[in-house]
């Protein structure tokens, strides 16, 4: 059995994770843990999830729940991600890194930890979402710029990121398969006389409301058609599974920053 430790048990990814790892045969929760201050902290974890108890106390030490794990899976806050990423290295404990809006701090800190453990981050970790990456890195390369490339995403009322990571990542692909840097083609935001939209650039339009899971959408935009590229999550369940694959994955992997292009076989 695989033994998964999960920070941010009592969020809903976090709950997510738990309700999975109960309802797989190959896995087991080794620790869950929350922040300090939580109301759960001491509480049995899978009963705080609404699940039968499982004798896992929640705890916010992480290098208790880490003791006996095989994999972390981490979707906690952006601000928690250092001290994951350095309780993880020092507990020899490969990590899945699932939160997004990471700072340079952040992405830093994983860089350091992946010189000793398997660190895999993946702003999505839905397979679908990862194989759509793909997708826009193939089209963009092969349309010319006379395709307008835009991005919507539409998330939740309570994400704190815009755009999101996921975003972000499709942005990435589609300026890699056109040989240009997110820096030069990204724009963020549009809001009175703009002007004509700039040759080649990427846009991306943000959307915030309700409980939407996560809907992303790629448009390339020429003067004769329009391709739509897009992905709908149902559920947050999606990312706790692909989250799960690509811990299956991590295990047995050298020390090194991976990314679901791995786990999908996609990697150059």
């Amino acid at each position: 059995m695989l033994q998964v430790a999960v920070f941010g048990a009592t969020g809903r990814m976090g709950q997510a994770l738990l309700r999975l790892i109960a309802q797989a045969d190959d896995l087991e929760l080794a620790g869950a843990v929350t922040e300090a201050g939580d109301s759960a902290l001491g509480q049995d974890a899978c009963q705080a999830a609404g699940l039968p108890a499982c004798g896992m106390v929640l705890t916010d030490n992480p290098g208790q729940a880490l003791d006996g794990a095989d994999v972390a899976i981490d979707f906690t806050l952006p601000a928690a991600a250092s001290a994951n990423a350095a309780a993880c290295t020092a507990a020899r404990v490969p990590l899945v890194m699932g939160t997004t809006g990471l700072d340079e701090g952040g992405e830093v800190a994983l860089q350091s930890a992946s010189g000793q453990i398997p660190v895999l981050y993946g702003r999505n970790m839905s397979l679908g979402v990862n194989l759509l990456t793909e997708l826009v890195r193939l089209a963009a390369g092969a349309l010319g710029e006379e395709y307008d490339i835009e991005i919507l995403e539409a998330h939740h009322r309570q994400k704190l990121d815009a755009p999101s990571g996921t975003a972000l990542q499709l942005g990435e692909a589609a300026a890699e398969g056109r040989r240009r840097s997110m820096d030069e083609v990204a724009v963020y935001a549009r809001h009175g006389q703009t002007g004509a939209r700039e040759p080649g650039s990427i846009g991306f339009a943000s959307l915030r409301g309700g409980s939407l899971a996560g809907d992303h959408s790629v448009l390339l935009a020429a003067d004769e058609e329009v391709i739509q590229l897009s992905h709908h999550a149902v559920n947050r369940d999606v990312f706790a599974r692909g989250a799960l694959q690509a811990a299956r994955w991590l295990v047995g992997q050298g020390p090194g920053l991976y990314g679901m292009r791995e786990v999908l076989g996609l990697a150059d």
